[in-house]
């Protein structure tokens, strides 16, 4: 029988019970919903987190106190030798290195006239623009020491200034940081969130002036920037022996960019294959749905396979039939699982503009085809059942 024939009798047979029909494609259309819903939240964080990292560059080292196998970022309490300005300072001497960014993080209170916030503080060097690729809106931002003690300056995220000051003039006003007095020398331009955390929601003030105030001995990083002709491994070969040198033991950690976006992109891995599984199976289930509809469907039309057989269709034909049946059932239910994913992802983008989902046009077309191969599969056992029908033997039962 000719295929566009099969398509057409299997498509009336489906026409026939609309709520059977309807009742088969759903465990497909919630499966390839699920599949759809996931490839999009996993595609969408992952150029997320990239769109996050890459904002600030694409050839930064973060060099962190403490080592790794000993605690990480946290060796820092339990360092004998913190990082230190000095060791900042003293990097600068390396060859491929542009920008040292010696960086401290704490909290405090701003305060402006009546108006007070509690927001994170970033002590910087002056090269931070630069090296993070931070855009100066209004202003200057901190300047260059030169070894000296800093002025007590200031330069506000777009956040703060703009809850703090509104519409009211900004540079040049004083603040207090923590309960010290500052001048505002700029506002930077908004970047956004990154991880959950406010980059517009900071003040800014130098390094040396971020120890004190949080009476640190050591910074808890130092960010280092480096020419395009630098390769990474051999600069971080570098800084490793010469910050060694200096602290007698290699009491710190270096991480690339590089290599944080190979750990982030393993995790998004491991967490897709994790969420694919889940939709799997909400596929193995919807494909036992087909399987039993089917074979239901093969016992109630016993005499129309009868039927078929005494004009003379084959067994293959029969089984033909039986399988464009299923392969459309799963056909339908992919493509309203598409839709209604579609459909979900409007509403959550409506509701929650911040969540990353971007749908993959790759993989909507392999979820079809995998909707196509779960009813080839579902329909495999109904259709061999049809075929084996003898047409006297229905046509007597009937």
């Amino acid at each position: 029988m000719p295929i566009a024939d099969l398509i057409k009798l299997a498509a009336g047979t489906l026409t026939v019970d609309i709520r059977k029909s309807f009742l088969t494609a759903l465990g497909i259309t919630v499966g390839i919903f699920m599949v759809t819903l996931i490839t999009s939240l996993g595609s969408g964080l992952q150029n997320y987190m990239l769109n996050s990292f890459s904002q600030f560059g694409t050839r930064i080292i973060a060099i962190t106190p403490g080592r790794t196998q000993t605690g990480g970022v946290g060796g820092l309490i339990a360092n004998t030798r913190p990082l230190t300005l000095d060791d900042a300072q003293s990097l600068k001497t390396l060859s491929g290195i542009r920008q040292v960014v010696p960086v401290i993080q704490g909290s405090g209170a701003i305060e402006y006239q009546y108006r007070v916030r509690h927001v994170d503080i970033l002590g910087v060097s002056y090269s931070m623009p630069d090296a993070w690729n931070f855009t100066i809106q209004k202003g200057h931002f901190l300047p260059d020491s030169r070894g000296r003690t800093p002025l007590p300056y200031a330069v506000l995220g777009a956040k703060v200034a703009s809850e703090l000051f509104g519409n009211q003039p900004i540079l040049g006003q004083f603040i207090r940081v923590g309960g010290e007095r500052y001048r505002v020398l700029g506002v930077l331009e908004s970047k956004g969130q990154m991880l959950g955390f406010d980059l517009d929601d900071i003040v800014y003030i130098d390094t040396q002036r971020a120890l004190t105030l949080f009476n640190r001995d050591g910074v808890m990083e130092i960010d280092v920037t480096f020419s395009a002709n630098s390769k990474t491994d051999q600069l971080m070969q570098s800084i490793k022996e010469h910050l060694s040198l200096r602290h007698n033991a290699e009491d710190f950690t270096l991480t690339s960019q590089d290599q944080m976006l190979s750990t982030l992109n393993k995790i998004l891995d491991v967490l897709k294959i994790a969420l694919i599984g889940l939709a799997a199976i909400s596929l193995l289930v919807g494909s036992i749905g087909i399987l039993t509809i089917m074979s239901t469907l093969v016992d109630e039309r016993r005499s129309e396979i009868g039927l078929l057989r005494a004009l003379g269709a084959s067994k293959k034909t029969v089984a033909s039939l039986f399988l464009t049946e299923a392969i459309m059932f799963s056909i339908i239910g992919g493509i309203g699982g598409i839709l209604t994913a579609y459909a979900a992802i409007y509403g959550f983008r409506q509701l929650l503009p911040g969540l990353p989902l971007e749908p993959n046009i790759l993989f909507l077309v392999i979820s079809l085809l995998i909707a196509a191969a779960t009813g080839l599969l579902s329909g495999l056992i109904p259709a061999l059942k049809a075929a084996k029908i003898e047409p006297i033997e229905a046509l007597q039962s009937e």
